[in-house]
């Protein structure tokens, strides 16, 4: 169980980047939600202790992760947005050295784990390529691969989806979710379909406050019946963004969809929706309330 209480980090430009974050996160996947400069790498770094928080507490099954950082990091994985790589050094050099670092003996267990994790990967056929000349989507699976050496009880992945093509991105969620039956898996993203996908938690983080958390389904059946859509055209767009709360808009066949939440129909051509994730996430950053979400 991993227990966030009342955190906060202002960087010393001024930026205050957490504010009074708390959130309790238990065995599975819980998806942390947010737009770019929310917060979410912020948490990301103080939960890998590569930062401490200004106020607040963070416990993991019961102990304050900053009492022994040292001690923390032997059951954390880490997969971080942007990462560097030694030159020159093949990928099961790599991940061997860091298996090291881990404290992962002897030498025949780790050598079975780093090929286990490079098959998992799809990476296998190259590991012996230096990674510095890995492309963007290899680089992610052997940030991945570097994640899970040493079987974490906790695994922090931020962005990880990002720089994968369609099939790649599929087998690794097929791959967090094997991974969430055993242990605490939180995925920090700006893709609200992976969240969709893969998460029965989670939490919109915006502004470096959480904004609502819970089920999925329960924050949308929030938003049942109050939301609207109808094709306009491009000239009559700035229209409607004045005089509703436009969730969002979408080009389908040259024609540009607006999708609205309100209590009942803006007009006669407005139709009903069902509601997606992607409405509870944008309502959120709008600053429009979800019905009666009560905090989890």
């Amino acid at each position: 169980m991993l227990e966030i209480t009342n955190v906060s980090k202002t960087y010393s430009n001024g930026v205050q980047a957490l504010q009074q974050v708390d959130l309790t996160v238990g065995r599975g996947l819980f998806g942390l939600l947010g737009p770019n400069g929310s917060g979410k790498s912020t948490l990301m770094r103080t939960l890998a202790t590569l930062q401490a928080p200004d106020t607040g507490s963070i416990t993991f099954d019961g102990r304050d992760i900053f009492a022994d950082p040292r001690q923390h990091r032997r059951f954390l994985g880490y997969l971080p947005q942007d990462f560097g790589v030694y030159p020159g050094v093949s990928a099961y050099r790599l991940l061997d050295y860091l298996a090291l670092l881990k404290g992962l003996e002897p030498a025949g267990a780790r050598r079975q784990q780093i090929e286990a994790l490079l098959h998992k990967t799809n990476l296998f056929q190259h590991r012996s390529k230096a990674v510095s000349s890995f492309s963007g989507g290899m680089r992610r699976r052997f940030g991945i691969a570097q994640a899970l050496l040493g079987s974490p009880k906790l695994l922090i992945v931020d962005e990880p989806t990002a720089g994968l093509d369609p099939e790649e991105r599929q087998r690794f969620h097929d791959f967090l979710v094997e991974i969430g039956e055993e242990v605490v898996v939180l995925l920090s993203t700006h893709i609200v379909e992976d969240v969709s996908q893969l998460c029965p938690r989670m939490a919109v983080l915006e502004g470096g406050k959480v904004r609502t958390e819970g089920e999925p389904a329960t924050l949308i059946a929030e938003l049942e019946g109050r939301i609207w859509q109808k094709t306009v055209r491009r000239g009559e767009l700035a229209t409607y963004l004045a005089k509703l709360q436009v969730l969002s808009t979408r080009l389908r066949a040259g024609q540009t969809e607006v999708r609205v939440l309100s209590d009942v129909a803006p007009d006669s051509e407005f139709r009903p929706k069902t509601p997606d994730l992607e409405d509870v996430y944008f309502t959120v950053l709008r600053g429009a309330e979800l019905a009666e979400v009560q905090p989890c």
